[in-house]
This record gives structure tokens, sequence and C-alpha cells, in this order.
């Protein structure tokens, strides 16, 4: 029965660091693309049923908070890059120990995380809409959208490093299945909540959370299920402080990198919000668009990091060359393919989530302006997953808070102030993505060479 388990186990394994690696990045990254896109379905479900069903207003509300809910949590969602990292290490240099210690050390700093952010979150939810400059007509209802949705968060962290341990000795299956299933209970309930019960935003902020709670239960219990080297077990839980370190490590910076692009962010919603409620609620619903073919590229960078940290931690550099050069040419591909469509198709799709004209033709300015050179976006994500695979955390933070996030900052303060349109505003993306991944290159180049091997081809 115990052999029965180790295969069925293995059968959700992918031998990262031997053989043909084009066929297990795509057979990786596929599943991983589709887990994320219906992670992204949590807060799409909300926004369409909100908007169809509930007015314009509970739209700009509930798709104004998405920047801000990313700035809060994105520290602690670092962390789990920084786990993934480490467990894929261990993996690949065939450790078992360190990442059973590595398991139980994360497992607390989810729980941990998940009450922190929960806390943070309900305590000071109107104070974080007052300093974004939300209009007085939105920002009660983003208030209780955010006090609900925060509610979620210790469910939400269990879930990502769940996930990232799984992810990082190839599984990428189980958790798909297992957001399918929490993403069709949250529509489900979206639908009952709202249209039938008419409680408009607090109904999709429930369905939300009730959604997130579903998936963390179904990860644990594959944990606790698991019979390798994965095996988790509550009495086993225990904070190593020299596998916390190593997390602290890789995802601290990860996950300041993610603050301040959150921060950045927030600063452009800030902006976005002093052109009305209309345009706020076509740039939501062009944001949540955009969201899909960002998970997608997302896939590749989330990708290169298990591929190259399990083939680092195994010494196999050469292949780490090889993961690089396909995971940005799958990227690109995704990102031009995804983005052309989304622009070509921006009025129908816009249509799912209002009826509004006005609003449709606010989103259509962002689609444009944003998802034509979104693939550039991917490559400079799939170039810091790179480097953080190589256990180089600091380089691709610093590159990235300076290039993209200071660059955007910089542009809203300068070139905004002399051309207040909201076109010019849209703009700052394809500008910074641009410049900070030619730096992330060079970056690579200078790390592949302090290695000792050949550069990157």
């Amino acid at each position: 029965m115990q052999e029965n388990s180790k295969v069925r186990q293995k059968k959700y394994e992918i031998d990262m660091v031997h053989g043909p690696l084009a066929k297990k990045i795509l057979l990786f990254a596929l599943p991983l693309m589709l887990s994320s896109m219906m992670q992204l379905l949590f807060n799409a479900a909300d926004v369409i049923v909100v908007g169809r069903f509930a007015g314009s207003e509970s739209l700009a509300a509930v798709g104004s908070t998405t920047s801000l809910i990313n700035l809060i949590t994105n520290l602690f969602v670092g962390l789990s890059i920084g786990a993934n990292v480490v467990v894929a290490n261990s993996y690949g240099a065939g450790r078992p120990e360190e990442i059973k210690e590595t398991l139980h050390t994360a497992m607390i700093l989810a729980m941990a995380s998940g009450v922190i952010v929960l806390v943070i979150g309900v305590l000071f939810a109107p104070d974080f809409l007052l300093m974004m400059a939300s209009p007085e007509n939105v920002i009660d209802l983003a208030s209780v959208y955010l006090r609900i949705y925060f509610l979620g968060m210790p469910a939400l962290m269990i879930y990502n490093f769940g996930a990232a341990m799984l992810r990082a000795i190839g599984d990428t299956k189980r958790p798909l299945y297992y957001l399918l299933f929490a993403g069709v209970v949250n529509v489900g309930l979206n639908l009952i909540l709202v249209i039938c019960f008419r409680l408009g935003v607090v109904g999709v902020a429930v369905a939300t959370t009730v959604s997130q709670y579903i998936s963390a239960g179904l990860i644990l219990r594959c944990l606790i299920r698991e019979k390798g080297w994965l095996h988790f077990e509550f009495r086993a839980l225990r904070l190593d402080v020299g596998k916390m370190v190593r997390i602290m490590k890789i995802g601290l910076p990860a996950g300041l990198q993610g603050i301040v692009f959150s921060l950045s962010n927030v600063v452009i919603q800030s902006t976005i919000n002093s052109f009305g409620s209309v345009v706020m609620a076509g740039s939501a619903a062009a944001a949540n668009i955009e969201g899909f073919i960002y998970m997608a590229m997302n896939a590749f960078h989330q990708t290169a990091i298990t591929f190259s940290g399990q083939n680092y931690g195994a010494g196999e550099l050469k292949r780490v060359d090889k993961v690089f050069g396909l995971c940005v040419a799958f990227v690109s591909i995704t990102g031009l393919g995804l983005g052309v469509l989304a622009v070509y198709f921006a009025a129908p799709l816009l249509g799912i989530y209002s009826s509004d004209a006005m609003v449709i033709e606010a989103g259509i300015v962002r689609l444009t302006y944003v998802c034509t050179l979104y693939a550039l976006c991917g490559i400079m994500d799939v170039c810091v997953g790179i480097l953080r695979g190589m256990n180089r955390a600091v380089i691709p933070m610093v590159v990235s808070i300076v290039g993209a996030c200071g660059l955007r900052l910089l542009w809203i303060a300068t070139v905004f102030q002399y051309f207040q349109k909201i076109e010019v505003l849209y703009i700052a993306y394809p500008v910074t993505w641009a410049i900070t991944m030619s730096v992330h290159m060079l970056s690579i180049l200078i790390v592949r060479r302090r290695e000792g091997r050949k550069r990157y081809v």
C-alpha cells in the first residue's frame, strides 16, 4: 500500500536535472498557468458579478482594492518564494532532512504572516483607502470588501506556501485541482449571495474568503497525506532558525520588491482615481483582463525559479542557461499572443465586466497601451526568476526597485505633470519594463561569469 502511494506521488513530480527541458518546462508551466488564472478568478468573479448586478460604484469599489491588497500581502508572499527556492535547491542536491525542516518552518511562517496581514487589513482598511484618495462614493463599500477579504488571509498564506512546497519538487497539478474546486465554489457563492440575497460587495467578499479557506484546507490535506519528503505533521511544527534565515535571505528581498512594485501601482491607482469613477471602473475591468495575461506569463517566472533552483542545487549550471533561454522564448510567445488578442477583442471582453459604454471606452484605452508590449514584463520577470533560483535575491530587488518602480514614480512626477492625460500615465508601464528588463539581463551575464561558466547565449 505504501509503495502504491509512492508511485502515485512520483507521477506528480518532474525530473528537472536530467533529460530534455522544453517539454518538462511546458508540463510544469501549463498547470501552474491554469492555477494562477484560477486564483485570479477569485477576484475576477467578484468584479464581473458586482459590475453586472450591483452597479459601477460597487465595481469601482472592488476593483480599486487590488493594488492595495497586493501592497499589504506581497512581503509575505515573497517569503513563499524563498521557501520554494530553498526546497528546490535541497531537492536538486538530494537532501531530504533539509526539505522536511524547511517545510515545517515555512508553514509556521505562513500561519503567522496570515494572522499579521489579517489584523493590519481589518484595522486599517479605511485609512489605507483615504491615503489612496479613493472617492467618497466608493470608500465605504471598498472598506467593507477589504475587511471581509482580509479575514481570509491566513488561508491564502497557507495555500501559497503549501503550493510553493509542491512546486519545488515539480508538482503543479494538485494545486491546480484544489484551486479549480475552490474557484467553482467561489463563483457559485458569488451568484447566490449577490443575485439571490442582494448582498452586493459583502456577498462577493464572503464568497472569496470561503473559497480561500477551502483551497487552504485541501493543500494541508495533501501535505499531511504525503508519504515522501514533503510529509507534513502538526506535531513536527518547529521553527528551524537556520532554515528561516535561508528563506528570509531569498524571500525578504522578493517580498520587498513586491511591496515597492505595489507601492508604485498604488501611486498610479491614486492618480487614476483623480480621473473619476468611470475611468476607475474602466481601469479596474481592464486590469482584470491584463491579470490573466500576466498570470499566464508569470507561470514561466515561477518555472524559471524552480528549474534554475533545482539545477543550481545540483551544480548543473549549463542547464540553468537552457532554462533561461527556453523560458524567455515561451514567455515572449505567450505575452505577444495574448496581448494582441486582448487589444483586438477589448470591447467584448470589457463588456463582460460592465455594460456602461463609457466604462468600456476607458478600459480600451488602458488595454491598448499596456497589453501591446506586455511581453516585456514577462521577460523581465523570467530574468528575476533565474537570478532568484541561483540564490541571488538582492540584485533583482535593487534593479526592480530602481528600474521599474523608481522610474515609474519619476514618470508621474515629471512627464505626467506636463501631459496630464490618462494615456501618458499608462505609457509608464512599457517604458519601465523595457529599461528594467535590459538591466536584469546584464545582471544575469555578470552573475553567470562570476560562476565561472559560459555566458548566456
